[in-house]
């Protein structure tokens, strides 16, 4: 399986058509001389759903830059739909906490607390001035 098959089967796990990105050309800047002078080789890719960009420019070659911002645009999304994911579960989780229903020992283990949170509060109060 070459590079190419194995990105397309990654877009397909995660739902993205290759229609969904806007693919443009640009100069690349830094080391390769008079070759990147001279040729677009740097890829600007932008996913339209999510509004994700990548710029890449790592080869000198065009189609390996176009590979490599395909790969790192597919990240970008796996995180974001993995951190959403995550809270979902987080907030489920959190409403089955509050829906268990406590053990009938830790309900009473509750109430004795309150009651002697109660008693304390009791003590605490001032000396009313018919009691003298």
């Amino acid at each position: 399986m070459d590079k190419m098959e194995e990105l397309q089967k990654r877009m397909e796990s995660l739902g993205v058509t290759e229609d969904a990105f806007r693919e443009t050309f640009v100069r690349s800047s830094g080391p390769g001389g008079q070759k990147v002078n001279k040729t677009s080789s740097c890829v600007y890719l932008v996913h339209l759903p999510t509004g994700l960009s990548v710029k890449c420019q790592q080869e000198r070659s065009q189609t390996l830059n176009r590979l490599l911002a395909r790969r790192l645009i597919l990240d970008r999304i796996e995180r974001l739909h993995t951190g959403m994911v995550a809270a979902q579960k987080m907030k489920e989780e959190k409403i089955r906490r509050q829906k268990r229903r406590r053990s009938r020992r830790a309900q009473e283990k509750i109430l004795s607390d309150k009651r002697m949170v109660s008693k304390k509060k009791e003590l605490r109060a001032g000396v009313k001035p018919g009691e003298m």
